[in-house]
């Protein structure tokens, strides 16, 4: 008898201050969690340590990862094109790249897909939608290089806000967007030391943007305003117990900052689409802030929402820790986006 192949697929996210690996399995039309790791990292140094401490001391039933890049070295671009099928697509882009991104075509890994037609691009019946992605080949071969060193299969590359918007759809599916398919809202994923900013209509990405203003500026405001150590300031953050005004004080000017960026972007896929952005839906670590909901509303002057990664995933209960994944499901939204890739094997 052919015994059947099981689908596994691990996300990692290598993120600056702390290792997340989700094993997601695919079983029938729904994913099980598998398995489920996260450390802290001390240092860029200790980072290799640190990810085989999460593998070695957790259940992974597969060494198949998918990961993601960030950072200045990472250009997204939304492109209008010539219509052209889609095996001509990635030539043309190549041909025409330096337009586009600030590095050598040669010195670059690119990707690119076209995007669903809508009504919100002026655009002729001739022309596209183009999402371009280019990585600097260093990166890319940094990343993979560290992966094999630690005996994984690195299996796709992704990129950060892509993955977090693969978690939210698969979180509240694709009915989610059908039914509000004609509102656009934003996710906020607000990690340790940057936020991404994806702006989605009708289920695609029309705007993404990395801000380097995130969680530990919140947290350094708080211990020099308070007078506590880094890490009172980051407990002191989450839970402000009976002090939430002397904390929110304490962080106003890097808040008021972040949410000025974040106000930036709005404004630049509001005025490009005249479209408004409605609503945001908040991730991350940073995003575990006591009252960080309230404030960005006050200042985003729309509702904002904390949502839960591993809505709709079952958890495997023989080998992961289901009240440890409760505790830290707003951290998971990449890490799960990036496992969820499973679904293309």
């Amino acid at each position: 008898m052919l015994r059947r192949r099981i689908k596994s697929l691990i996300g990692l996210d290598i993120g600056s201050r702390t290792i997340k690996a989700v094993e997601l399995t695919r079983e029938g039309h729904g994913f099980v969690m598998t398995g489920y790791g996260q450390t802290e990292v001390v240092s860029e140094d200790q980072r290799p340590d640190a990810i085989l401490e999460v593998l070695r001391e957790n259940s992974f039933h597969t060494k198949r990862v998918v990961t993601s890049v960030y950072g200045k070295s990472v250009i997204v671009r939304y492109l209008s094109m010539t219509r052209m099928p889609e095996e001509d697509l990635r030539n043309a882009i190549r041909y025409e790249a330096d337009k586009y991104i600030p590095f050598d075509v040669e010195d670059v890994v690119m990707d690119s897909q076209a995007l669903p037609d809508d009504h919100l691009s002026e655009m002729s019946e001739n022309e596209m939608r183009v999402l371009l992605v280019a990585v600097k080949r260093s990166l890319i071969e940094d990343h993979v290089s560290l992966l094999n060193g630690l005996g994984l299969q690195p299996t796709v590359i992704d990129v950060d806000s892509f993955a977090v918007g693969n978690a939210f759809e698969l979180a509240r599916g694709g009915a989610f967007y059908e039914e509000d398919a004609d509102r656009a809202i934003a996710l906020l994923d607000i990690g340790a030391n940057k936020t991404n900013i994806n702006i989605f209509y009708g289920g695609a990405s029309y705007f993404t943007r990395e801000v380097y203003l995130a969680g530990d500026d919140l947290t350094h405001a708080i211990s020099k305003r308070i007078g506590l150590d880094l890490e009172a300031a980051e407990a002191r953050k989450r839970d402000p117990g009976d002090h939430p005004e002397e904390v929110m004080e304490a962080v106003m000017p890097s808040f008021d900052d972040l949410a000025n960026e974040v106000l930036l972007s709005f404004d630049y896929f509001e005025n490009q689409f005249d479209r408004e952005v409605e609503e945001v839906y908040l991730s991350g670590g940073g995003a575990r802030m006591a009252g960080i909901e309230e404030a960005l509303e006050r200042t985003l002057n729309r509702p904002c929402h904390r949502w839960d990664p591993t809505e709709g995933i079952e958890i495997h209960e023989g080998t992961v820790d289901s009240e440890l994944v409760q505790y830290n499901a707003g951290q998971l939204a990449v890490a799960i986006g990036l496992a969820a890739r499973v679904q293309e094997l």
